[in-house]
């Protein structure tokens, strides 16, 4: 990576500074009204390898100064003041250049102030230009690996948040059909394989950011298939699905995680049971997710995190993956209904 960057930078150079030498003697001869010798070729190739030598230096000093990490404030009066003193020093330097190369009649007026300021200031434009590019070059490198941090930081935290749900959904899963197998082997053979297709569903979906929402929705499927079996006639189902919500896709494990919070922390704590809703409505090219539950929510604030692992774990997610494109909220409908909302606009 470092040779590459080496190597690009010396392409720059010397293509860069040969092009402003050919031009010079280009506009030389169209100039010229009598014959056009070597000297000014001469001359204009030592010029062009004299700015090359001079940035280089520059280059070299501010990179051990480490200007690039300076913000704008900072940086542009360096820069002007640099500027200033290499088109001086870049405008002297030329003279002895032009007594080798044959030049001497220029010495006639180098020393002239009208000359002098004249063409230290055409050079200090050539170097304010060579600086704007090299640091615009830079800025965008510097901006283009942030953000390559910054999503993969996006990613290693998103792995983080579903290496913590499988455990849980397992965990949870293994009760349920652990209550079947004395009562009733025929039912937990059904609920492993059903465990097991969750289980190949969720290796299927690690590598993703996002599944089809028909995908999600088997797993949810399966999943209450799994808890009817513990909870039998305690737990009531209610599924009203928009025929639109399949064009959307969704984190994996999102609209599961929910449904298993739901039953958890409502469901599961009433004696006579109750009914968990799953409704998705479309409008304006954002999905909403509806889910019901019977119980009352207790809002637990601890550590920054509402509630418990899966609905801080929602909200999370949601905020990585859309940013504040997507909203999240859980509320008491009612005295014994918990409603959870999620709004996602369409995946681009």
């Amino acid at each position: 990576m470092v040779d590459n960057k080496k190597r690009l930078y010396w392409m720059l150079q010397i293509s860069g500074w040969s092009a402003y030498a050919f031009l010079q003697i280009l506009f030389s001869i169209i100039a010229s009204q009598q014959g056009f010798g070597l000297r000014r070729p001469l001359f204009f190739l030592a010029e062009a390898f004299l700015c090359l030598l001079v940035t280089h230096i520059f280059r070299e000093y501010l990179k051990s100064r480490k200007w690039i990490r300076l913000k704008l404030p900072q940086l542009f009066p360096r820069v002007a003041a640099a500027v200033v003193l290499m088109g001086f020093a870049i405008y002297f330097l030329r003279i002895p250049i032009s007594m080798i190369t044959g030049r001497a009649g220029v010495l006639d007026s180098a020393y002239q102030a009208s000359q002098i300021l004249g063409f230290s200031a055409f050079y200090m434009i050539l170097l304010f230009l060579w600086s704007v590019f090299y640091f615009t070059y830079h800025y965008i490198e510097q901006y283009n690996k942030s953000l390559k941090q910054e999503a993969s930081m996006v990613e290693i935290e998103l792995k983080n948040l579903k290496s913590q749900l499988n455990p849980h959904f397992i965990f949870n899963a293994l009760n349920s059909i652990r209550a079947l197998v004395d009562e009733n082997p025929l039912k937990s053979k059904q609920a492993i394989n059903q465990l097991s297709n969750i289980l190949r569903n969720s290796l299927a979906f690690e590598k993703k950011g996002f599944t089809k929402f028909d995908d999600e929705l088997k797993i949810v499927k399966d999943y209450l298939s799994l808890e009817n079996v513990r909870f039998e006639e305690r737990l009531k189902t209610d599924i009203q699905i928009h025929p639109e919500s399949s064009s959307f896709q969704v984190p994996p494990f999102m609209i599961q995680t929910l449904i298993e919070n739901g039953i958890k922390h409502g469901i599961s704590k009433l004696t006579a049971g109750g009914t968990i809703q799953l409704k998705t409505t479309v409008e304006r090219n954002q999905l909403k997710i509806h889910i019901r539950n019977s119980g009352r929510y207790i809002s637990v604030l601890k550590k920054g995190k509402q509630g418990g692992l899966g609905i801080a774990n929602t909200i999370q997610r949601l905020k990585l993956l859309y940013g504040d494109d997507a909203s999240f909220r859980i509320e008491n409908e009612s005295d014994n209904v918990v409603l959870t909302e999620i709004i996602i606009p369409q995946h681009k």
